[in-house]
């Protein structure tokens, strides 16, 4: 799967997942396009989008997309490491149009949601 990690994911997780084509929206030269733009420029390229844009379910019209999408909780990468195997479990399961959040819920033993699209 090609994943894309915008702008607040943290970079030293790509190292922690294994069996994916990963990229950063600024090694794609995409560091300054705004989310309605990443999203569009993202869904010709890549296959999923990793984020901790808690508000892009809100701010954007996700319905139709083939591009699955899973939202961290946090942007701080010692957090995450210390949950890197359900973030992994969470990046292995995306399929096609998901839409996904890892609430911090998700860290202490509870499930994420994962929701159809409006």
């Amino acid at each position: 799967m090609r994943i894309l990690f915008d702008h607040g994911t943290p970079a030293p997780l790509r190292r922690e997942v294994f069996g994916h084509d990963i990229h950063t929206a600024y090694e794609m030269g995409w560091a300054s396009l705004n989310n309605g733009e990443l999203l569009k420029a993202a869904e010709t390229t890549f296959d999923a989008l990793v984020t901790t844009d808690k508000n892009l379910r809100y701010q954007q019209n996700l319905a139709g997309r083939r591009l699955a999408i899973l939202v961290l909780p946090t942007t701080s990468w010692p957090r995450i490491q210390q949950h890197i195997s359900k973030v992994n479990e969470a990046i292995h399961q995306l399929k096609a149009g998901d839409f996904r959040e890892l609430g911090v819920a998700i860290f202490y033993g509870k499930s994420g949601r994962s929701e159809p699209r409006p």
